[in-house]
């Protein structure tokens, strides 16, 4: 019927999980699927093909034609990141909420996962609720007023959608960062396209100017700002000049600006591809969860909506504590990260001994720092491999009552997750980012004897596609 690279209009009448919006097309021989992510239910759209599959087809969104009669227009600009950003918020936790559980309940085999359901947890803020942004610059611009592409030009914003290439500039908040940051952008484009240097063409990979990365503390509200550039030219272009124009637009919510020069071709602004120098203030800011402080450099590891991760933490929370541990008993915080769990949990409850693992050894050596300037005493950090950590600590064997998991997007390796379920633990709690590969896990200790207890949402992310949840099992 079609084949790949066919570019195709079709209404959108259904939502699957993830953001996938669904268009039903019926021929005299059968009907056909096409899923399209990033797509809402009454939209008209119009798509490109890009694969073939047995029973469906999967294509990527190239322009909205119409929208959904539910949507309603706001001032903020759309970007690729925030694709429902006119679609009321209530409207959106329903599709989520139905589809997830729906897909849990295909892929992990749990048929009961409705009965057992706890709550949706709303996110405490719809807008301006992220605490980090990546703007990227780019010589080729996709203009939003005449919709076409403009060669030569000096672009900073977000990537077009469906695109690597080239950036729509953003002119106004999109309503996901910091308004007065993103009000302003404009302005700190202005300027730097003054400089007479040129903005990365991604597809050469040459020029000078590649990211502006920014991070905020709700606790502060202050900004930490680091300019990514490559070498080529850097003798041209005034640091100071730039360091003063920031602190002239933002004053002092700037706590510090970063400069970083990053010659590396692959199309990151990660800092760890460059070297980084610090223009003024301080290269940290702080931010507060639960009545705990944690550091923050530009990157460290920390949940994008800080306000909304409280909410998920206390969930969490109760769902460890909520049966009692005895206290000659510990919980076990694996892929703990900067230990931000951990000293969550050792807050709540200082009787009981919190050990935390990860296998990263700085993460690990950041943790112990947050726990000695939280004032947290009873917990123990470990930079260890999961599978091997009762073999190089043995007293903890037959010690472990709960187990708290908080892995990646792509879940708990086969291996890993046998090793887990040999630790020995009465119960688990099973915080995910991607119910898929949850449920996927969920059907391998569902094998092991674990029951699953309770199961919650949280939308952490409005606006988008993903959703976060958090499971209870418990030994039979």
């Amino acid at each position: 019927m079609f084949k790949r690279g066919d570019r195709i209009e079709l209404e959108i009448t259904d939502f699957a999980f993830g953001g996938k919006g669904i268009s039903k097309i019926d021929t005299d021989a059968q009907r056909t699927m096409v899923f399209v992510p990033n797509t809402f239910p009454g939209q008209k759209v119009k798509v490109a093909i890009s694969a073939k599959k047995k029973k469906h087809y999967e294509a990527k969104l190239l322009d909205i034609i119409e929208h959904s009669p539910i949507e309603k227009i706001s001032n903020y600009q759309p970007i690729s990141g925030a694709p429902y950003i006119f679609v009321p918020v209530s409207e959106q936790e329903k599709l989520k909420k139905e589809s997830t559980l729906e897909t849990f309940r295909r892929l992990s085999g749990i048929q009961y996962i409705k009965e057992i359901f706890d709550t949706f947890i709303s996110a405490p803020e719809h807008f301006y609720y992220r605490n980090k942004m990546e703007y990227s610059f780019s010589c080729i611009e996709h203009c939003l007023k005449t919709e076409t592409e403009i060669d030569n030009a000096f672009a900073l914003g977000f990537k077009r959608r469906g695109t690597w290439w080239k950036v729509e500039s953003l002119n106004k908040a999109s309503g996901l960062f910091d308004k007065d940051w993103e009000d302003k952008l404009h302005l700190v484009r202005d300027y730097l396209k003054q400089s007479g240097l040129s903005a990365w063409h991604p597809p050469k990979k040459i020029g000078f100017f590649r990211h502006i990365v920014v991070r905020k503390s709700f606790a502060s509200n202050q900004l930490l700002v680091n300019l990514v550039t490559s070498s080529e030219n850097l003798n041209k272009f005034d640091l100071q000049g730039f360091a003063n124009y920031i602190k002239e637009l933002f004053g002092g919510r700037v706590a510090g600006l970063l400069h970083t020069v990053n010659d590396n071709v692959a199309d990151r602004a990660k800092i760890e591809n460059g070297q980084s120098n610090l223009l003024f203030g301080k290269d940290v800011i702080q931010e507060n969860l639960l009545g705990l402080n944690f550091q923050m450099r530009m990157e460290s590891f920390f949940q994008t909506n800080p306000k909304c991760a409280e909410l998920l933490y206390s969930k969490a929370l109760d769902y460890v504590f909520e049966d009692g541990i005895r206290n000659d008993k510990v919980v076990l915080d694996l892929f703990c990260g900067t230990g931000t769990i951990a000293q969550l949990m050792a807050k709540r409850n200082p009787e009981v001994g919190i050990v935390g693992v990860d296998i990263v050894e700085e993460a690990i050596d950041d943790a112990r720092k947050n726990a000695i300037n939280n004032n947290i005493s009873n917990t123990e950090f470990f930079a260890a491999d999961v599978g091997k950590f009762l073999k190089f600590n043995p007293q903890y064997k037959g010690k472990i009552d709960t187990l708290i998991l908080d892995p990646p997007r792509a879940g708990i390796a086969p291996k890993t997750l046998k090793k887990v379920i040999e630790l020995g633990a009465s119960n688990i709690v099973y915080i995910s980012c991607n119910p898929s590969t949850q449920a996927r896990d969920a059907s391998a200790l569902s094998d092991a004897g674990f029951l699953l207890e309770k199961y919650s949402l949280v939308d952490q992310f409005p606006h988008t596609g993903h959703i976060e949840s958090i499971a209870k099992f418990t030994k039979k």
